[in-house]
């Protein structure tokens, strides 16, 4: 390391989860780890919190493997202080705090994060809310207004409405005048949504929400559907689309593929797109961070836009996390916090 403070001593291992093999919530173990080096434009971080997000289960599960140089230890957002900074790397950051999207490596005691995917922590936002933000605003932001390119006064429908995505993409919405109408498991959870700022929230298992956008829109359809699921939901999906209509899917917890038509695609000019943001280069990152710090930002500072954390472990407990997150039992975000 180039850089340390005067009155930091980092030690030279960390207490870390990981797994050895893939498999159920229980293959998460602790254990000690050998505390990472920062390199060039990448700094340090003590972390505080970190997020469990879908994507550390389905990675825990043996299916979404980190990409070439990740860390293998799960984590794709933290909240912590810097500590040490990389070679030719700007050492004001140094007693920063600062919550970050990183690779991997979030389920410890320290995690590298690169500089210019580093947003600084405002006054007032405790460790944990700011751990529970990156990964899921920088996905919404990207998805639903760089590649569905919403526009104020649009209406959107967005499946898993009180996951992490689903709370994100109700709050921004509201905040950048979009008409948010969301599927939910349960009728509470709708009640959920609906208090977090949903327009209308459906009961996916007692109505059709095919039948229920169409009702909600007056029969024109929605604009934008932002979609978790894939599978056999793309041509119901397509079918809640107004013409000219934008369907981005970022999960596929329903299956990977779908029987659609095409000359439906034509006739109607619709778009279907998608993104993960993991395996997007660095530089991707960093200007989508850039933007975010300009865009969005300045209204987590003023306390217009704060997750919803639905439950805190401690970072031993990593499996329990795993396992609600896996039962769906949560409304919001789950935290990791590392003390």
């Amino acid at each position: 390391m180039s850089v340390l403070t005067a009155v930091t001593v980092i030690p030279s291992v960390m207490q870390a989860i990981d797994y050895a093999e893939p498999g159920g919530p229980e293959v998460l173990v602790a254990g000690e780890m050998p505390v990472p080096v920062p390199g060039q434009g990448e700094l340090l971080v003590r972390v505080a919190a970190a997020g469990v997000n879908r994507p550390d289960v389905i990675q825990r599960q043996g299916f979404y493997p980190p990409p070439p140089g990740a860390p293998h230890i799960p984590g794709l957002e933290i909240a912590g202080t810097v500590v040490a900074v990389g070679p030719h790397t700007d050492d004001a950051m140094i007693g920063q705090p600062v919550c970050a999207l990183v690779a991997g490596g979030g389920y410890a005691q320290y995690c590298i994060a690169r500089t210019d995917h580093c947003l600084t922590i405002p006054s007032g936002i405790s460790m944990a809310q700011a751990a529970a933000l990156p990964e899921t605003l920088f996905t919404v932001w990207h998805n639903l207004f760089q590649r569905a390119y919403a526009r104020d006064g649009e209406t959107v429908l967005v499946h898993g409405g009180t996951s992490g995505i689903g709370s994100m993409a109700i709050m921004l919405g509201k905040l950048f005048d979009l008409k948010v109408i969301v599927t939910c498991g349960s009728d509470d959870k709708c009640e959920a949504a609906l208090k977090i700022g949903a327009a209308h929230a459906i009961n996916y298992k007692t109505h059709d929400f095919v039948e229920e956008v169409k009702k909600l829109t007056g029969g024109k359809g929605v604009e934008i559907v932002l979609d978790m699921v894939g599978g056999s939901y793309l041509p119901r999906n397509m079918a809640c689309l107004a013409d000219d209509g934008r369907n981005v899917t970022i999960a596929v917890q329903g299956g990977m593929t779908a029987d659609i038509s095409v000359l439906e695609i034509m006739r109607r000019r619709l778009t279907l797109t998608g993104s993960t943001l993991r395996p997007r280069s660095n530089s991707f990152k960093a200007l989508l961070a850039d933007e975010i710090s300009r865009e969005v930002w300045p209204l987590v500072a003023t306390g217009e836009l704060a997750p919803i954390i639905h439950s805190r472990y401690p970072l031993a407990h990593a499996a329990r996390a795993h396992a609600q997150m896996e039962s769906g039992d949560l409304i919001g975000k789950i935290v990791l916090e590392i003390g």
